[in-house]
């Protein structure tokens, strides 16, 4: 540590005695820097500020009926774009720059000088506040330029949402009638698909196929049954208008005929009772109540017969009871017909339904791609036409109202001050620059024309050990002169900082009289 503190000490000794370097140098390089910096030309710096509010109050109330893109997100996307080439050119033009131009280098010149000295910044609250800013030693073209940036930034900012709406306008008109084709084709394919399968569509008797299929079956049982119980009916008819019951036979004779109505539900119910039981056993409660009823209205017919008296004569009675069986023969022969008829009717039906069993199924499925493919087409078509109000209110909404509103802060202005050059800096920057390339002359000198300052520079130089000093006796007239060398350095350095002290005041004078 002490040897580098003697080190640092004997350098400081060799710059003193040199010390008339350091005044000089910094005469000269403060002289220099300090024309150069009073010759730097002004600029100065225009600014505007603007604030773009995206919280507009028809947000929530027109939420869901108007289209509302993210105004943030454009806001935020325009600013980043502003400063490109074709606003560039925009501001040339604007600014009458172009004219200067002779050539396609100049041009380039200029607006690449536009490029790096326009500056875009966010501030404030959500960074919703920009600052544009354009340094110039014209200051009337400073401002002229960021007036034309701003101008741009308003208008592309209004522009850019009604081209996007106006151009979503257009390709939604555009699909409405691609779509309205559609769903005109679709619907006289339908059309014609049904005129051309009448009688086999689906729907057309309330079911699909094989739904008609079973209920067509189930009915031709049905008919078959009834069908079955007629012919029954009708059969024994027939044997009691031949003779061929004696029952009939004696009652007829002995009592001069009873009830045919009660015969002739005897024989229906006998019937009914034949078909139950080829299906059911004893015990099933039909067969038990049928049976119950019938042996009710023989009871009923005995009763009757024992209670009538004989008439006046035996072929009276039977012409009367033959008439009744005759009549109930031919209403029996009508129903065994209508019911023949309703059976056909089923069987035929069935028959035209299994000759159809291809058919069909191909109908159905040709019809519900029809339908699907029409359904598709009539959603898609009223969906377009809801978002083409939309789009046509958020039109009218962009047009007619400020969605978002831009506010200008500050207008264009340009400060009295030059922006630049800060001379007062630049000036104390000279001067302690001079000062520093003074003591590092003096050093180089004192490095050129190495003196012996102490005795520990004598030790280093010759490696031998140092046996005594020698005082150096000074007269009165080498103090006096050395004293007089003082004065003189003392008066230039401190004249120095006068100077730059002068200067200072008459930058200050200068800005205070602007």
């Amino acid at each position: 540590m002490n040897e580098v503190f003697s080190q640092l000490q004997g350098h400081g000794l060799s710059i003193w005695k040199h010390r008339w370097y350091i005044v000089v140098t910094a005469w000269i390089v403060s002289i220099s820097g300090w024309v150069a910096v009073h010759y730097v030309p002004d600029r100065y710096q225009a600014t505007a500020r603007v604030y773009v509010d995206t919280q507009s109050l028809l947000r929530p109330l027109l939420a869901g009926l108007a289209v509302q893109p993210n105004t943030n997100q454009q806001v935020a996307m325009m600013a980043s774009t502003l400063i490109n080439r074709p606003n560039l050119e925009k501001v040339a033009r604007m600014t009458d720059l172009n004219l200067q131009a002779r050539n396609p280098a100049q041009m380039e010149e200029i607006l690449n000088n536009l490029s790096t000295g326009i500056k875009l910044k966010g501030t404030g609250y959500d960074d919703n506040l920009y600052t544009i800013s354009y340094e110039n030693k014209n200051p009337k073209l400073a401002k002229k330029v960021v007036q034309s940036l701003l101008n741009i930034f308003v208008e592309n900012g209004i522009g850019n949402n009604r081209k996007n709406i106006a151009s979503s306008q257009k390709f939604i008109d555009s699909q409405l009638q691609a779509y309205e084709q559609k769903l005109l084709d679709a619907e006289n394919a339908l059309k014609d698909f049904k005129r051309k399968n009448i009688g086999v569509m689906p729907g057309e008797m309330g079911s699909d196929y094989y739904t008609q299929l079973a209920t067509v079956q189930q009915q031709i049982n049905q008919a078959q049954m009834t069908y079955n119980q007629a012919t029954n009916r009708r059969d024994a008819l027939k044997q009691q208008l031949s003779g061929n019951d004696p029952t009939l036979l004696v009652d007829s004779s002995s009592s001069g005929g009873s009830s045919p109505e009660i015969d002739a539900r005897i024989q229906t119910l006998k019937a009914n009772l034949d078909n139950l039981r080829l299906k059911y056993t004893d015990d099933y409660p039909d067969i038990v109540a049928t049976q119950r009823l019938i042996n009710q209205l023989e009871a009923s017919k005995k009763k009757e017969l024992n209670s009538k008296k004989p008439s006046g004569g035996i072929g009276l009675g039977q012409s009367t009871y033959y008439q009744q069986l005759n009549l109930s023969l031919a209403e029996a022969e009508a129903d065994v017909a209508s019911q023949k008829a309703q059976l056909q009717g089923y069987q035929s039906q069935y028959a035209q339904l299994k000759s159809q069993a291809d058919r069909i199924p191909e109908v159905e499925a040709e019809y519900t791609q029809l339908t699907r493919n029409y359904d598709i087409y009539k959603k898609n078509y009223e969906s377009l036409l809801s978002r083409r109000e939309s789009a046509k209110l958020s039109g009218e909404m962009e047009s007619q109202t400020n969605v978002v509103d831009f506010r200008i802060i500050d207008p264009p202005r340009v400060p009295l001050k030059p922006s630049f050059p800060n001379r007062p800096l630049l000036m104390s920057i000279v001067l302690l620059g001079s000062i520093a390339a003074g003591i590092a002359v003096a050093f180089l000198r004192s490095q050129l024309r190495r003196t012996v300052n102490s005795r520990s520079d004598v030790f280093s130089l010759t490696d031998m050990p140092l046996l005594g000093t020698v005082t150096l006796i000074e007269s009165d007239e080498d103090k006096q002169k050395k004293r007089k060398g003082m004065i003189r350095y003392s008066a230039a350095s401190i004249s120095l900082f006068v100077a730059y002290g002068g200067l200072i005041a008459l930058q200050f004078f200068v800005g205070q009289s602007v």
